[in-house]
């Protein structure tokens, strides 16, 4: 591609993914977010909860600073908490949704734009009612966002492999988004190329199943579905990693169908974030280098 990367996405980061130590809403935030900050190849960041209102009112400010484009994950309170908001107990959906409403304040606070969440486990063959109840929840989630000018997005993950969620399978996601979407037509499906083959989907499947009108964000990563392979599963381990499933082709087969439904196209600059992490023995600042020369590779081959 001869035009500039930054013509036609903004390049983002999950600064949590990247800094594990941060995923409980504590340690070095305000430090390793001003990394990012101070990296002009990122136009947005991804951050989570932070339980420290101190901490919390510092990064506000370096994010007003910053001018990035600032989103809010609030799948580690879902995810460290057990929380489910799709669960058969209305007590402990009640718990799942009254989180992320915390979150979403935070989000709010902070000057993020959007909110993420994630459904809980998948029940096997009560899944059509689990889905309803997940709609319900989606719904009292997005109109609370929507009074935050928060837009509220759901994330997709494997129904197998490792978090094994019920959303899940991009059909599935699909019917999810459209009921919700009747009275909230914000809201939509995050696509992770990190999740794509332990969800057994292609990029030109899940795209095709859900249309560019219902993708209302991205992710690009990694994942290992070998057996016995220390970082099996959703790890999120660095781009070309042995035994890993994702790399420069992948990314470059992946950007390709972005452009096909015209997500990508002139006109348009949607995030598209890195979710890496780094594994033992690797330090953040190397993974982070590898995303952005492998998404510049790639780019250069679309």
């Amino acid at each position: 591609m001869r035009d500039s990367l930054q013509s036609y996405m903004k390049v983002g980061i999950v600064h949590f993914m990247a800094y594990p130590e941060c995923l409980k809403g504590e340690g070095p935030i305000y430090d390793t977010l001003t990394k990012i900050v101070e990296d002009d190849f990122f136009s947005a960041v991804e951050i989570t909860w932070i339980k420290d209102p101190a901490e919390r009112q510092r990064v506000k400010s370096l994010l007003a600073a910053s001018g990035m484009t600032v989103g809010y994950g609030a799948q580690p309170a879902l995810l460290t908490q057990k929380l489910n908001l799709n669960s058969f107990d209305p007590g402990e959906r009640k718990r799942a949704v009254d989180q992320v409403k915390a979150c979403a304040d935070e989000a709010a606070g902070v000057g993020a734009t959007a909110l993420a969440v994630l459904s809980g486990p998948d029940p096997g063959e009560r899944r059509e009612e689990a889905m309803t109840l997940l709609i319900d929840s989606l719904r009292e989630l997005a109109g609370y966002c929507q009074g935050k000018g928060l837009r509220l997005i759901l994330e997709s993950f494997d129904a197998k492999y490792d978090k094994k969620c019920l959303i899940g399978p991009h059909k599935d996601a699909l019917t999810v988004c459209k009921a919700v979407r009747k009275d909230f037509p914000e809201f939509g499906i995050m696509v992770d190329l990190s999740h794509l083959p332990i969800q057994e989907e292609s990029p030109k499947k899940a795209f095709g199943i859900l249309k560019k009108a219902n993708i209302a964000h991205i992710h690009i990563g990694n994942c290992v579905k070998q057996q016995g392979h220390p970082l099996y599963g959703d790890q999120h381990p660095r781009f070309g990693i042995p035994g890993g499933e994702n790399d420069v082709p992948q990314v470059v087969e992946f950007l390709k169908a972005l452009f096909e439904i015209q997500y990508l196209a002139k006109g348009r600059r949607p995030v598209v974030a890195f979710e890496v992490k780094p594994a033992a023995g690797e330090t953040s600042g190397a993974i982070i280098a590898n995303a952005k020369r492998t998404l510049t590779e790639a780019w250069a081959r679309v």
